[in-house]
């Protein structure tokens, strides 16, 4: 390989003097060194994304917040819970993840997003979502969900209280706190009851709503492609609300949880809520309207759907 043109392929003239030889010499490894430099500066430019200062990471993160919700208006993707939280309250990180898509830890305030959602895969910052998949959009709000529950956590600590999470604190105690799971996944049709502790509740509650949080938004997608917006009476808000239905009636919208105890996380990773302890219309109408902000027609059918489908749903508790 050439580097920097014709150096290294010069020959020395044998006329040259020897001082002038010694000029020559210098010069060439003047040229070297600055070379060298140079590269060194663009490896370093390569690796920033992954390291850094906090002030670059923080940065970063701001700058992917302001990009997701920019994206999504132009998409037309829900971001009302989008714009609740600060730009910087979120540490985006990119890792190669094997166990889950994505990961988020509370107190931590920290994203982990698999590496492949990153643009070419540097793990610098996020592709454009025009070119992320329906899975991972549904994956990515998903997490973004979990942060907007962590932000109004933090809030209320700070005595700033918001309806949203009141609601849920309720639905907590009264739907969570003793549920159905299915101790072997693929059997929906056996059931146990559990008494979850405070933190399986809310994290069952957590799972729960942010995968109807994802599938909303994987939905809408892929809909969508075939004309007008869901928010507008249509085909597009007709099929959605059928798959609504379907999802319901085939117990999707549920939650999971990871079991505190450690002989019983050795022997699973999560445990997924029964059908019957799915999402509950009363769930639905709230995160619809106060995280999507979904027309108020477009969640009465969606409540209706849902009212229909569970009237004879029995579960192990209940908030009525």
């Amino acid at each position: 390989m050439q580097i920097g043109g014709d150096i290294g392929t010069t020959p020395l003239d044998q006329s040259l003097s020897l001082s002038e030889h010694l000029v020559f010499l210098f010069s060439f490894m003047t040229r070297v060194s600055s070379l060298i430099c140079a590269a060194a500066f663009v490896i370093g430019v390569g690796w920033a994304p992954n390291g850094g200062n906090a002030a670059d990471s923080s940065a970063r993160s701001n700058h992917i917040w302001q990009q997701i919700m920019a994206e999504a208006e132009v998409l037309g993707l829900p971001t009302q819970f989008l714009k609740v939280v600060p730009p910087d309250f979120v540490k985006f990180e990119f890792d190669d993840l094997h166990a889950f898509a994505a990961e988020y830890h509370l107190h931590e305030h920290r994203m982990v997003l698999n590496r492949v959602l990153s643009f070419n895969a540097a793990g610098g910052t996020l592709r454009p979502l025009t070119r992320l998949t329906q899975g991972e959009m549904e994956t990515l709000y998903h997490e973004l969900f979990h942060a907007y529950m962590d932000y109004l956590s933090t809030m209320r600590a700070e005595n700033r209280p918001d309806p949203l999470l009141a609601f849920a604190r309720r639905q907590q105690r009264c739907r969570y706190s003793l549920v159905l799971i299915n101790p072997v996944v693929q059997r929906k049709g056996d059931t146990e009851e559990r008494f979850l502790s405070e933190g399986e509740s809310w994290e069952a509650l957590n799972e729960a709503w942010a995968v109807f949080i994802g599938w909303a938004v994987w939905n809408q997608l892929g809909i969508e492609q075939m004309g007008r917006s869901i928010q507008e009476s249509g085909k597009s808000r007709e099929a959605w609300l059928r798959r609504l239905e379907e999802a319901d009636r085939e117990g999707k919208l549920r939650g999971y949880y990871e079991p505190e105890d450690p002989a019983e996380r050795a022997i699973t990773r999560k445990r997924f809520l029964a059908p019957n302890s799915r999402l509950s219309p009363e769930e639905l109408e709230h995160l619809m309207r106060e995280a999507l902000g979904f027309s108020p027609d477009l969640i009465q059918r969606a409540v209706a759907i849902l009212a229909r489908g569970q009237s004879r749903l029995s579960s192990p508790s209940s908030c009525n």
